[in-house]
């Protein structure tokens, strides 16, 4: 089924976007971040993110991104935000003209964390899949909407009953660029049970 895009809702709704039937369209802000303490010190917590609200305890979320980013940091990508203190993210930042990180961060009790791995910098689109299992979660990614790869197992101890989840975009430094998500679904559950 669809990601029911009349039943989203935005935190920190964001001056320029678009969204119709399956797409959304962001322009990012400068000076926009989800970030929470470790390592930088810093708290940020002010990027746009259009998020959904479901109990369901299993089940998988698909979107693919398109970015034009071009500027330290700049991202876009899904999001699973419970408050300020506790929420994940995965994404690409873009870095540089030879590479950018695919990453995720994940967010509890007010500290983050941030696992990368470098790719290309010409990679401009990137699919990903969010799993849920009650308060345990996998993130995976991929290039062609067939074939995903596994970034990261993760539990989010806030998130165990109902969650809020989607996508975001941002531009931590001072700069802008167009995030556009299309494909979004949501599924049965891709992430089988351990056995």
């Amino acid at each position: 089924m669809k990601y029911e895009l009349h039943k989203a809702f935005w935190l920190h709704e964001p001056k320029e976007y678009a969204v119709d039937e399956n797409k959304i369209t962001i322009t990012t802000e400068p000076g926009t971040d989800f970030w929470q303490r470790t390592y930088y010190g810093f708290q940020n917590d002010s990027a746009p993110a259009l998020l959904l609200k479901t109990v369901d305890p299993y089940f998988s979320f698909v979107v693919k991104t398109e970015f034009n980013s071009k500027h330290r940091y700049d991202q876009c990508g899904v999001i699973l935000y419970q408050n300020s203190e506790n929420w994940f993210k995965a994404s690409i930042e873009f870095e540089n003209d030879e590479y950018q990180r695919l990453g995720s961060v994940v967010t509890n009790h007010g500290f983050s964390d941030w696992a990368t791995t470098d790719i290309p910098a010409n990679v401009k689109t990137m699919y990903y899949r969010l799993s849920r299992r009650e308060s345990d979660y996998c993130i995976e990614s991929s290039y062609d909407g067939i074939i995903y790869k596994q970034m990261r197992i993760f539990h989010l101890f806030e998130g165990g009953e109902e969650i809020q989840f989607g996508v975001y975009a941002c531009s931590p430094e001072q700069s802008s660029f167009d995030a556009v998500f299309s494909e979004l679904e949501v599924t049965e559950c891709k992430w089988k049970a351990h056995q």
